[in-house]
């Protein structure tokens, strides 16, 4: 009897990988023909693809306006984000307190100040990255970059004022004739950003006295700014020192009939200083290349846009086209500040202690 070589297929089991060599010889009595079998059997593991570890963001900025972002980035990737959400100075507590051991990849901040105060922990950023945004809505050490832009402004209530009613400078508004009238959130870190800009501008002296004519003029407190614009529009108080894209959001949602606007100061003061939400990478990140992606996404035609069209920010790039309910950038009279210095909000809160702005 001739030889015959019989081959079996591929057969899948979950176990390490393998082959078997298998030789079998048979003896025929009749006809002493001998039958050799080869028999070869390929066993292998069927190794699932290990889950990838998910991007983790401080952010200093509230859900309701990145959440839906955020939501985008993890449906166009395919990864998931966990945040962790708080106010910008908490955050950059607990990253200083957490130090190498933070899990945290990415802080997201609501102003240069707070990014400014963890410039220790985060990394620098490509090239690439950096020349996204203008020079001025960068830092120049490269360790964080602007993703929108976001000015300081008075908002008023229509029916009481005209923009014509309105000093020229925010220094102004320590005059006694605006006692009672004026609405502030003291522990917004925004606030606290254009404060530092103050100090910046007009040293601390000056500063300290424009504060102690704000407090004397018995401002309502408010949490922060979308009550402070609330209370505009509602007449409890005629004016209010916010970011600009809060009655934005108002007048959305109730319409032009909403009883507030937006004034720019005419002097160029740190009233009306463009201030920039950005984001830093933390230098002891596992996971920087998905943190680059979430960076470059911010930055892209996307996140741009989303930027100008839901949130009523200044895009900072020509990647998106300004929202047409916002004056240009370059129209607006602004102070030169450096947002890269303004990192000193320690000095800012204890001066607002100082004066008894803040408990």
């Amino acid at each position: 009897m001739d030889k015959y070589v019989a081959r079996i297929g591929r057969v899948i089991v979950s176990a390490a990988l393998f082959s078997v060599l298998m030789i079998v010889s048979i003896s025929c009595a009749a006809d002493d023909s001998t039958v050799t079998v080869v028999e070869t059997v390929i066993v292998e593991k069927e190794v699932e693809k290990p889950e990838s570890k998910p991007l983790v963001i401080y952010s200093g900025r509230s859900e309701s306006l990145i959440g839906p972002l955020i939501a985008d980035f993890e449906e166009v990737t395919g990864e998931k984000v966990q945040v962790n959400y708080g106010k910008t100075g908490m955050l950059a507590a607990t990253l200083l307190e957490e130090g190498g051991n933070t899990p945290a990849d990415i802080y997201f901040a609501q102003d240069p100040g707070g990014l400014g105060a963890v410039d220790s922990l985060l990394a620098e950023l490509s090239t690439e990255i950096l020349e996204s945004v203008p020079d001025w809505a960068r830092d120049p050490e490269s360790k964080w970059v602007g993703t929108s832009g976001r000015a300081r402004v008075v908002v008023y209530n229509t029916d009481m004022l005209t923009e014509a009613d309105l000093p020229d400078s925010i220094e102004d508004f320590v005059k006694p004739e605006w006692k009672g009238r004026i609405g502030w959130a003291p522990t917004n870190s925004s606030l606290h950003a254009m404060i530092t800009g103050m100090r910046q501008e007009w040293g601390e002296e000056r500063t300290k006295t424009w504060l102690e004519g704000i407090v004397a003029n018995e401002p309502k407190i408010y949490a922060k700014n979308t009550p402070t614009v609330a209370a505009t529009g509602a007449g409890e108080i005629e004016v209010g020192f916010v970011n600009h894209y809060y009655l934005h959001r108002f007048i959305a949602e109730e319409g032009e009939s909403f009883a507030a606007r937006n004034y720019y100061t005419r002097a160029a003061d740190p009233g009306s200083v463009i201030l920039v939400a950005g984001v830093g990478l933390i230098e002891e990140s596992d996971n920087k290349d998905l943190a680059n992606q979430f960076i470059k996404f911010l930055l892209s035609a996307s996140g741009q846009q989303y930027f100008s069209a839901q949130t009523f920010e200044f895009p900072l790039n020509d990647n998106a086209k300004p929202s047409n309910l916002l004056p240009a950038l370059e129209d607006i009279t602004k102070p030169s500040i450096d947002l890269g210095d303004l990192i000193d909000l320690q000095g800012t809160q204890d001066l607002l202690r100082e004066v008894n702005a803040l408990p």
